[in-house]
């Protein structure tokens, strides 16, 4: 009799047990949806390739803007120095774009250009990076400007882009390849490429403002830009 009884009282707390456990999938709640992604503030990279061009006055059509390099040991007439002599090619690197699209070979993309390695969680980075922007905008038909996200997040570069109104177009190296292959450990690291795809020069010296970045870029590419 007394087991009798303890198995009717168990049996209630074994079906309430099996009841909690035996739910079929329809039951479970249905899986949030992913949050929407944010669209990116930079700009895509399929005119890399393409050389700088301006509008020529008065006749509406694009027509390539580059400085004439001044000759060796001497100044233009326009104030633009002579360039370095002498350069290498770009790295033999193919690198995807921050807003998707075709992979970039970097030895394509068409200079006269600035090439900026940065990352968000690197300070110098995050305070030249207006600069560059404004160079961009400046210099625009004279000269590309780029950015190289290097080893961080998606999130973390797009919050800078929004924050800091970059807009030029960003390219992808979670693998530090880029600084491997220049034989660079730091950033932020700056190069300055010719029309010729030619790499005149390579800045390590911190971050670098408007009056510092027209400078390098009259040095080594020969153009005035104004800061």
């Amino acid at each position: 009799m007394n087991r009798r009884r303890l198995a009717l009282a168990v049996l209630p707390l074994l079906l309430a047990v099996t009841a909690c456990t035996s739910g079929t999938a329809d039951d479970e709640p249905a899986p949030r949806p992913a949050a929407a992604e944010r669209p990116s503030p930079f700009r895509d990279c399929a005119t890399l390739s393409t050389a700088p061009t301006a509008t020529s006055p008065g006749s509406g059509t694009a027509t390539p803007k580059t400085a004439t390099p001044a000759s060796p040991g001497t100044t233009a007439p326009d104030g633009t120095t002579t360039r370095a002599p002498g350069g290498s090619a770009l790295p033999e690197l193919t690198l995807s774009c921050f807003t998707g699209g075709a992979p970039v070979v970097l030895r394509e993309v068409a200079g006269p250009a600035v090439i900026n390695v940065w990352a968000s969680w690197c300070p110098p980075c995050r305070k030249e990076l207006p600069a560059f922007q404004r160079l961009s905008e400046r210099a625009a038909g004279q000269l590309q400007v780029v950015g190289v996200n290097s080893r961080d997040s998606r999130g973390g570069a797009q919050s800078i882009g929004e924050d800091f109104g970059v807009r030029f177009p960003i390219l992808v190296d979670q693998g530090e390849a880029l600084q491997r292959e220049l034989k660079r450990n730091a950033i932020p690291l700056t190069l300055f490429v010719d029309a010729d795809g030619q790499v005149r020069h390579i800045d390590a010296s911190g971050a670098l403002d408007d009056t510092r970045l027209a400078k390098l870029v009259r040095q080594h590419l020969g153009l005035a830009v104004p800061a």
